[in-house]
């Protein structure tokens, strides 16, 4: 009988965590040690854009990170000034250290400074990287 009750506490916070993750997933947000960190081109590899830019962070074989690049190139494509860039995280393990980037993909909106407006870990909803972007412009 105690092996059935531990089960079921297991399960259920099992379950409350997943529900936790879902709901928090993707969710473009700012943290307190990126609101003051800047990028500039030669750490992310390419020229920023001149109102915004969607940093993407992804790994090989990562699946939604094909969904988050076709995101972000479609956002990009319909905002002026907005430059879409994405990195390898195994190739930059240097900078996702220092980034604190836990996962793939791992999504930055940079404004036209180099400044970070917000983080996404996970898939990002059109919706808020557009939303994302009306703070950093």
């Amino acid at each position: 009988m105690t092996g059935l009750v531990v089960c079921a506490v297991v399960l259920a916070a099992a379950s409350v965590y997943g529900l936790w993750q879902r709901h928090n997933g993707g969710r473009l947000k700012v943290r307190g040690r990126d609101a003051q960190r800047r990028l500039g081109a030669a750490e992310i590899g390419a020229d920023l854009g001149q109102r915004a830019t969607l940093v993407q962070f992804s790994s090989a074989f990562c699946q939604p990170c094909r969904a988050t690049r076709r995101t972000l190139a479609e956002v990009a494509d319909m905002v002026d000034g907005v430059t879409h860039v994405e990195i390898d995280a195994e190739e930059r393990l240097a900078l996702v250290r220092e980034l604190g980037i836990l996962k793939t993909p791992t999504v930055l909106v940079l404004d036209a400074g180099g400044s970070i407006v917000s983080r996404a870990s996970g898939q990002p909803r059109r919706a808020d990287v557009i939303a994302a972007l009306g703070q950093a412009v």
